[in-house]
């Protein structure tokens, strides 16, 4: 991986999340601090007015507004009421993912040789290892295969071994449906995957297809290639001007992607995350043809497999990702659910030597309970959100945000939660093309949460007089989207 490249890009992020930081949360003055001290009357009546409307009738709500400096509740309405909060579980992530593991943590990706080594030819195995490292991209496998290279390897006898021991086999969280699994937000988790690009979305392949000539299947590529994955083509070139119905999907339980529909000439074509089935079996494969990119020959009967690195094997080259610091980035403006399970079983692993679900979500429930806050009406599935059966109450959520100020590493979570009005993917991430009016934007760090008829957001507002807020607003049964609803109530707050 360049990694000087990627750092400098992360960095310009970073830095614009500073200054639109800096410009937005300025210290109170007295006469603000007088102003910060009026009734919160007309606040209080604002936010009823939103959930009594007609739009909210049916919904069930939990909502905490709380005085930054002071954790003062101002406003509540069933703020005990565990609701299912879809993304703002990753509060929860984030913080205990800095707290525990630290801002300076790294993933590492290892190749090691297993066998004699003699005038070049390996005989016996090349294992590449993995602790999670949900950036590793083509680019990093092709740098670690020129030095496999270079330390005199220019054949090998036996397989190209996947080793992902470091998290167990368990590869989906409960929370995901069937139909879910073909879309990059429920990639499978594996200590050992690949990204395709810096969105990180690990465990996806990107697939293209692009007209051709009319009548013709338009041609469909993936990025980066895999030999694991089946793309089955059942598009066909239309006229210019005709609709675009392609669909990519892959099929449940395989490794095979259909690509269907017509596709119309002179068109942009169409671009898609899809999912890849065994994420362990894909980076080895990808890694095997990095190799051979640079001249490295295998025998007839080398392949593809699975097994834990022996403990005498010798190591050849190591990849280490960027810092936690940086990964913040991408993993909460964006809120990549494979980064939240990811640092989940990294928790687990680091804490208990266990890389699963259960051990990482204990984790997360401790280190909450550490700052003094209560677990009840807590209940995890996931540490991404996607399960609807996660319960948590806003006062639990808005209590993690109050304690997290108090961390050395805020400033990294503070940077990392999505800017409200924001253009800049980086910096507005999903809060980018919501709460744009003078009132609010740049006013709001929040993070999002959305499921079928479930809507959250919870973070830090600066209010018109000069107050920073913290709030959680969760909503679930809504009929359509609480998305508006939020918003004004979030406007309504700001107003103050």
């Amino acid at each position: 991986m360049n990694r000087k490249k990627t750092q400098r890009r992360l960095s310009k992020w970073l830095l614009g999340a500073v200054l639109v930081s800096a410009s937005v949360y300025t210290p109170i003055t007295g006469g603000q601090a007088v102003a910060a001290e009026q009734s919160y009357k007309a606040m209080e009546a604002g936010i009823n007015q939103v959930i009594t409307s007609q739009r909210m009738r049916g919904t069930k709500s939990s909502i905490v507004v709380r005085e930054a400096d002071s954790n003062k509740i101002v406003y509540q309405y069933r703020a005990d009421q565990g609701v299912t909060p879809a993304s703002n579980v990753k509060v929860l992530t984030a913080t205990t993912a800095l707290e525990v593991l630290g801002e300076d943590y790294t993933f590492q990706t290892d190749v090691l040789a297993s066998g004699p080594v003699k005038n070049g030819v390996l005989n016996g195995q090349l294992y590449l290892r993995g602790t999670g490292d949900p950036t590793l991209m083509e680019r990093d496998l092709q740098q670690l295969a020129k030095e496999v290279r270079q330390s005199g390897i220019k054949s090998i006898t036996g397989n190209i071994v996947a080793d992902d021991t470091w998290f167990d086999t368990k590869r989906l969280s409960p929370g995901i449906y069937k139909s879910d699994e073909t879309h990059y937000y429920a990639a499978q988790i594996s200590a050992l995957t690949l990204s395709p690009n810096e969105d990180y979305d690990a465990g996806t392949t990107i697939v293209q297809a692009k007209p051709t000539k009319n009548g013709k299947p338009a041609a469909v590529t993936l990025t980066p290639h895999t030999n694991i994955v089946k793309v089955v083509n059942r598009t066909r070139t239309v006229p210019k001007g005709k609709p675009n119905t392609v669909t990519m999907a892959r099929q449940y339980g395989t490794n095979t992607i259909i690509v269907s529909g017509n596709i119309p000439v002179n068109s942009s074509g169409k671009r898609q995350w899809v999912t890849v089935s065994n994420p362990s079996a894909y980076t080895a494969d990808v890694f095997k043809r990095a190799l051979a990119k640079q001249g490295i020959s295998f025998s007839k009967t080398t392949k593809v497999s699975r097994s834990k690195t022996p403990a005498n094997a010798q190591l050849l080259a190591t990849k280490k990702s960027m810092s936690l610091y940086y990964l913040m980035m991408p993993f909460m403006k964006l809120s990549n659910n494979a980064h939240a399970e990811i640092l989940a079983k990294s928790m687990g692993r680091a804490v208990y030597n266990e890389g699963s679900w259960d051990a990482g979500l204990r984790v997360m429930r401790e280190t909450v309970q550490k700052d003094g806050i209560s677990l009840k009406g807590i209940y995890l599935e996931d540490a991404s959100g996607m399960s609807h059966k996660n319960k948590i109450p806003s006062e639990k959520i808005s209590e993690v945000l109050f304690e997290a100020q108090t961390k050395p590493w805020y400033p990294t979570f503070e940077r990392s939660l999505p800017v409200a009005g924001i253009n800049d993917r980086m910096l507005g991430g999903t809060l980018r093309n919501r709460l744009t009016s003078p009132l609010v934007k740049g006013k709001v760090l929040a993070k999002t949460g959305s499921l079928n008829h479930t809507d959250a957001l919870s973070g830090y507002v600066k209010t018109k007089s000069g107050e920073e807020l913290i709030f959680s607003i969760l909503t679930e049964g809504v009929k359509s989207t609480a998305k508006p609803d939020i918003d004004k109530m979030v406007q309504v707050m700001a107003a103050q």
